[in-house]
């Protein structure tokens, strides 16, 4: 669109510069100024058009603010077209009368102007659209910026969570570990117990049969002291009994013999 433009602006100030010609042949010396003011204005003209078709290019470039720029770049459009309706008004004013040659120098140096002015408001168009454009580069930047930010602190809360998870995991896994070994140490905890229970229940018994076993010897020792102190208080009795039955007979035979002795001595005497 912009190289459309631009061709066809050329081409209207190409036919205008012709018809400029051949009016300029057919007018007296004296509008020759007149005829050079006007290619300068269809060259401010032109300028102004390649102006106004270097904004279309640069708004297109641009994508926020495309339309101000298009609308921009209509009023350029609008304003050449003025411009160039001007000149031509101004041309067949010119080759009407040498009158208004006065008046046409003077509209071509307010359309001059007005050329400079468009240009002008062009080039401030073109700074505003690299303006914008910068702006808009930069607020996309600070926007890749953030959004790289976001994603960096939602990587490092998804990390953190991570780590935070196998912590857990670890912390539970070390606690289900000394768990298991507590309870594996109080269940030998207990069957050490239950095992020295038993042991020192047999070594009880052991010994409970063991003092048994003495008590009953030492019972049957007593019994058999008593048994042999019955046994030798029999046998000393009867052995006493023995003897005083012997000493019994032994004086009963002493009277007797003394008694036979006595008796044998009487008749003797």
């Amino acid at each position: 669109m912009p190289k459309k433009a631009k061709s066809k602006a050329k081409s209207k100030a190409k036919l205008n510069i012709k018809k400029s010609k051949k009016g300029r042949r057919a007018a007296p010396p004296k509008r020759r100024k007149v005829a050079v003011s006007i290619p300068a204005l269809e060259a401010a003209a032109t300028k102004a058009a390649d102006f106004a078709a270097k904004h279309e290019a640069a708004a297109a470039e641009s994508k926020g603010a495309a339309e101000q720029r298009r609308s921009d770049a209509d009023a350029a459009r609008q304003e050449v077209t003025k411009l160039e309706a001007a000149a031509k008004k101004a041309k067949l004013d010119a080759a009407k009368s040498a009158a208004a040659v006065k008046e046409a120098n003077n509209r071509a140096a307010k359309l001059d102007a007005l050329a400079k002015k468009a240009r002008r408001e062009a080039t401030g168009r073109e700074a505003a659209a690299e303006r914008a454009r910068l702006a808009a580069a930069e607020k996309a930047r600070r926007e890749a910026a953030q959004q790289a930010k976001r994603e960096a602190a939602e990587k490092a809360r998804l990390e953190a969570i991570e780590r935070a998870k196998r912590k857990a995991a670890e912390k539970a896994e070390r606690d289900a570990a000394r768990k298991a070994e507590r309870e594996a140490a109080r269940q030998a905890k207990r069957e050490a117990a239950e095992k020295a229970k038993i042991e020192a229940a047999e070594r009880a018994q052991r010994e409970a049969a063991k003092k048994a076993e003495r008590e009953a010897a030492r019972k049957v020792e007593r019994e058999a002291a008593k048994e042999a102190k019955r046994e030798a208080a029999r046998i000393a009795k009867m052995e006493a009994s023995a003897q005083a039955k012997r000493e019994a007979a032994e004086k009963v035979e002493a009277e007797r013999e003394a008694a036979e002795r006595a008796e044998r001595e009487a008749p003797n005497r």
